[in-house]
C-alpha cells in the first residue's frame, strides 16, 4: 500500500519549537558530531510533518552539536533554533558537555564513496571518524551512531581498521546496519550503514520497515506545475546533459535515486519534465520538511541536502534508539 503523496506545503517548525519548549517528557541528552544542516538532529526530535504523516517528538535533547560548513550551521540554527559550534571539531574538545547519553555523527564519507575519490584510509575527512570515537571515549554515552555509506564495504582494509577502532571501545556491544531509506517512508533508495554501540548486554535492534513506500510521483506530484520561488528553494540547476550520473532520470513511479552531495549542478533529472529537479524537490526526496530552509546559494544548498541523513530515516532509528534506553532502564 503507498502512503498518500505530499498535497502543500505544511507550516510545522513553529509546532515542532513549541513542543520543544512544552513538553514534560524525559529526554536524552544527545551530542552530535558532523551534524550538516541537521537532517540527523531533527530526526532524533522529532516533531516534524513530512508528506501526509506528523513525526511525533522523541525523547531526545540536542546538547551540542558541531560542523565544519558555515552556510550548514547557518541553516542548522535557523531551523533547529539552538547553537551550533562553526569549525574544526577537533578544536572544539573544549566546548563539549561533560557527559552526554548519546552521541551520533555521520563522519565526512567523500573518500570512501562510490563516486568519491576512493581515497579511504589516506582521506583526510573520512578518519574524522577517530575524532568520533575520542568524544564517545571521553563522553561515555550509553549510545552512539555512527552513520557511513555503505561503500565503505570496498575499502576492506580501511573498514577493518574502523570497526577494529571503534570495537576497541571499552565496554559497548556494537552492531553494523545496513538500511535503505525507501523501507522506512523516504522517496529514495539510499543505502546507508549505521554502526551503533550499545553500553548494554542486550543488542541494538534495527527499526523495522514501513509497510508502503513513497514514489517520486507521489513526492513532487503537487509541485509539478509551480514555477520556480526562491522563497521556497523551488529553483534548478540548468546544467546540460551530462554523461553517467547526471544524466539520470527518476521515474515517476518509483522512489528516488540516491541524491548525491557533490554533483556539481548535473543533480537527476525530471520523471516528466524537460529540466532536473529543483533543490526544493531533492529535499522532499530526502524527507525534510518543507518549510525547512536553506541557507547559501545553490551550490550550498545542493551539498547541505546531499549531505544530510534523511530526516524520516533519522527519526525511524532515534525511534528505536529511545526504546533500547527505555528498557535498559527497567
Amino acid at each position: 500500500m503507498n502512503e498518500p503523496g505530499i498535497q502543500h506545503i505544511p507550516a510545522t517548525m513553529q509546532k515542532m519549537a513549541s513542543l520543544l519548549a512544552g513538553s514534560e517528557i524525559e529526554r536524552y541528552s544527545v551530542v552530535s558530531m558532523f551534524s550538516g544542516c541537521g537532517g540527523m538532529d531533527l530526526g532524533f526530535i522529532g516533531g516534524f510533518e513530512f508528506g501526509s504523516r506528523h513525526f511525533d517528538r522523541l525523547p531526545f535533547e540536542v546538547a551540542w552539536a558541531n560542523d565544519f560548513n558555515k552556510r550548514a550551521c547557518e541553516t542548522y540554527e535557523l531551523n533547529l533554533r539552538h547553537k551550533i559550534h562553526a569549525g574544526c571539531v577537533s578544536e572544539m574538545f573544549d566546548t563539549l558537555p561533560a557527559s552526554a547519553d548519546v552521541v551520533i555523527g555521520g563522519f565526512p564519507c567523500q573518500d570512501v564513496s562510490i563516486n568519491g575519490r576512493g581515497s579511504a584510509e589516506n582521506g583526510e575527512r573520512t578518519i574524522l571518524y577517530k575524532v568520533m570515537i575520542e568524544a564517545i571515549r571521553q563522553l561515555e554515552p550509553r549510545v552512539f551512531v555512527a552513520e557511513n555509506v555503505p561503500g565503505l564495504y570496498s575499502r576492506r582494509t580501511f573498514y577493518e581498521q574502523m570497526t577494529a577502532d571503534f570495537g576497541a571501545l571499552a565496554g559497548y556491544r556494537i552492531t553494523e546496519h545496513v538500511l535503505t531509506a525507501s523501507d522506512y517512508g523516504v522517496p529514495q533508495r539510499r543505502k546507508r550503514l549505521f554502526i551503533v554501540g550499545v553500553d548494554g548486554d542486550e543488542p541494538f535492534e534495527p527499526p523495522e520497515h514501513e509497510s508502503y513506500q513513497i514514489t517520486t510521483g507521489e513526492a513532487l506530484g503537487d509541485l509539478e506545475g509551480v514555477p520556480e520561488d526562491a522563497t521556497i528553494s523551488h529553483v534548478w540547476s540548468k546544467a546540460a546533459v551530462s554523461p553517467e550520473q547526471g544524466n539520470r532520470h527518476l521515474r515517476r513511479d518509483e522512489p528516488a535515486t540516491t541524491i548525491r552531495a557533490e554533483h556539481h549542478g548535473n543533480i537527476q533529472w525530471h520523471y516528466s519534465l524537460p529540466r532536473r529537479i529543483s533543490l526544493r524537490e531533492a529535499a522532499r526526496l530526502q524527507s525534510f520538511p518543507d518549510d525547512f530552509s536553506f541557507s547559501g546559494g545553490m551550490r550550498e544548498t545542493e551539498r547541505q541536502i546531499g549531505n544530510a541523513v534523511p530526516p524520516v530515516l533519522a527519526w525511524h532509528v532515534a525511534r528505536s534508539v529511545g526504546d533500547w534506553l527505555d528498557a535498559a532502564r527497567l
